[in-house]
């Protein structure tokens, strides 16, 4: 490939957002401000397949795509390329690593004209278009394996809700209405509610009878040694180590910080001091879409530093089903959560080649049709 160094200028163009507009729930467009999707909105103030930069703050140089009209906030910088070739310059800015143009020591910023005048090897358009399909590819697997698991995740959540909270089959008895599962598992709910309003035979326990919140262990940064071990705090992910403490898939619950957050881990993790892990006999899945109906992010304990206190966790009470029921459902989410586990893992190496590709392709150090033929193998 040939490659002419260009400052940017010469085939994008830059504008700020704007302040941000009324959010709704169910809004036509995302919002996006520096850290990426930030609400939703029935207004849109770009175009699709929109590059949108983090400008000010601790994601200053921070880069996401946006294939359909969105709205840009005033602390990110819309993006657009002059040859509609949008998505290869997404990913030949996410290798010019942005965030080392910032300029300003307490509120890291990045404007606008140092952006056009910083120089990117650039190749001819019908390159920079191949480039674009070959890593976009890759791009729009990872996206419909997340598509695919939320809608997973969605239908596990429903079942739930249905057995476990609304006791759909129990009323539908009550109320006459014809069977919706099948008769082995129709049969395992009873035909009435008894005076607590629970369906009958059902018990009234205390979350302690059901599961356990463990701490997690300190881990600072400085101690943290690189490893393929996911190191989890109260927001999700935060980096990588070689040692394990939980060996066994688990639930991640936050303790301080984001109350309440739960996470779902099938391998080994290190939680750290600022969450809980759970551990249970019953299964992982009846735990976990349990916790979600629970409220658990409204059970702040501490103004000045979001808390979670175990004790009083414990001390909630829940409708227990009879052990077969709990099983039943666990055998029937089991299924989709393995779905769910093997799109992630292959999301992650989906992943890992778009990095191992994208410095190499922009870089001109592997062609193009070796790179198609590495993701041909991959497929």
């Amino acid at each position: 490939m040939l490659f002419t160094p260009l400052p940017l200028a010469e085939n994008l163009e830059f504008r700020n957002g704007k302040s941000s507009p009324e959010r709704i729930d169910n809004g036509e467009f995302f919002v996006y401000g520096s850290n990426g999707i930030i609400g939703k909105s029935n207004k849109n103030n770009s175009s699709k397949n929109t590059i949108i930069i983090g400008r000010v703050g601790s994601y200053c140089g921070s880069l996401y795509y946006s294939k359909r009209p969105c709205w840009v906030t005033d602390n990110a910088i819309i993006c657009k390329s002059k040859n509609n070739d949008d998505r290869f310059w997404y990913y030949a800015l996410l290798n010019l690593n942005l965030s080392r143009l910032s300029s300003g020591s307490g509120q890291p910023l990045i404007n606008q004209s140092v952006l056009q005048k910083t120089v990117c090897k650039t190749p001819p358009f019908e390159d920079r278009q191949k480039i674009a399909s070959i890593l976009g590819s890759l791009d729009d697997k990872i996206d419909l394996n997340r598509r695919t698991n939320e809608t997973l995740e969605a239908m596990a959540r429903a079942l739930f809700r249905d057995w476990f909270v609304d006791f759909g089959p129990t009323q539908a008895k009550m109320a006459g209405e014809a069977p919706y599962l099948a008769p082995e598992l129709w049969e395992l709910f009873p035909d009435r509610l008894d005076d607590e309003g629970k369906p009958e035979g059902w018990e009234l326990r205390r979350l302690h009878d059901i599961l356990e919140f463990n701490y997690g262990k300190s881990l600072p940064t400085q101690k943290r040694i690189k490893g393929e071990i996911p190191v989890y705090g109260s927001g999700g992910v935060t980096g990588l180590h070689n040692e394990a403490l939980v060996t066994t898939p688990t639930i991640i619950v936050g303790r301080k910080g984001t109350v309440g957050a739960l996470y779902w881990e099938n391998r080994t993790c290190f939680p750290i001091d600022t969450v809980f892990y759970v551990t249970s006999k019953l299964p992982l899945s009846y735990c976990f879409y349990l916790l979600e109906t629970l409220g658990l992010e409204n059970m702040n304990t501490d103004a000045a530093v979001p808390g979670l206190n175990r004790d009083n966790a414990y001390r909630l009470e829940v409708f227990y089903p009879p052990a077969v029921l709990i099983h039943s459902f666990a055998n029937i989410v089991e299924n989709w959560r393995n779905k769910i586990i093997t799109n992630e893992s292959e999301s992650r190496t989906l992943a890992q080649l778009r990095d191992l590709l994208l410095p190499k392709l922009m870089s001109g150090e592997i062609s193009i049709r070796e790179a198609e033929k590495i993701v041909e193998d991959a497929a």
